[in-house]
């Protein structure tokens, strides 16, 4: 069994660079036998597998698989305790269907990965059929995201769209826009009439949802605080709003 012990090898090299947006064109990385197994069951294609020696006989059936020591490990990792497997899979491409059907979810510029990678999971268990992300929102392939979606991007659509577009997309496919935000003309969320096929929106964790959001709306929704909190965690809002309004 050969290790690679240098973080100069070409291939390491490579890998690493993928932590960086502008260099995961075709390619991501996951880290973790959680994720790996995931991306095993959906049958992602996966280019490298990069493991610690001791998991040799675990992963004696991917010929794929590069050992290294645990410092070029946890260089490749994004976690402070890696799990002693990092992969890299190819981008799988996802095309919006012709019919919107069922409820979905826009995030629109959702920037903390953390935030974003939460929601998703949450969209995910609470069966909602795609999530569209605008083109300020955090990327889905940093590894931060990632972990906290923890598998999620398996299950379900993930779409980036500019903010008009999902605008056109919502009115031809005849969704109610359910946008989150408070102000004088929202309604608590408990008092909104369910709709089939629906586009729940979320915004910037700072500015919120945008005028041209605002004003697109078919209704604006906000969560009534019992307490003295001013406003929540936008994941936590979200993970509210999504199983309510389901």
């Amino acid at each position: 069994m050969n290790i690679i012990t240098s973080k100069a090898n070409n291939v390491v090299k490579k890998a690493k660079k993928l932590h960086q947006k502008k260099y995961r064109s075709e390619s991501y990385l996951i880290e973790g036998w959680h994720l790996f197994e995931e991306a095993l069951a959906s049958q992602a294609r996966i280019l490298r597998i990069f493991a610690l020696a001791e998991y040799e006989e675990r992963l004696a059936a991917f010929s794929q698989t590069i050992f290294v020591i645990p410092e070029i490990l946890s260089d490749l990792a994004d976690s402070k305790t890696p799990q002693g497997i990092v992969a890299e899979l190819v981008f799988e491409e996802q095309n919006i269907p012709e019919k919107l059907e069922g409820a979905y979810l826009f995030l629109e510029d959702v920037q903390d990965p953390g935030n974003v990678g939460t929601i998703i999971r949450t969209a995910d268990a609470a069966g909602y059929q795609g999530v569209f992300i605008s083109s300020h929102s955090a990327d889905i392939y940093n590894l931060k995201t990632l972990r906290s979606m923890q598998g999620s991007h398996f299950h379900l659509p993930i779409y980036r769209v500019s903010r008009e577009d999902m605008l056109a997309l919502a009115r031809q496919n005849d969704l109610q826009i359910l946008a989150s935000t408070l102000s004088e003309d929202s309604v608590d969320y408990q008092k909104v009439e369910k709709h089939e096929d629906f586009l729940l929106v979320m915004g910037n964790e700072g500015q919120g949802i945008s005028q041209e959001m605002t004003d697109a709306a078919d209704v604006l929704v906000h969560i009534s605080m019992k307490g003295q909190a001013e406003s929540l965690n936008v994941a936590v809002a979200a993970g509210i709003l999504m199983f309510a309004l389901s």
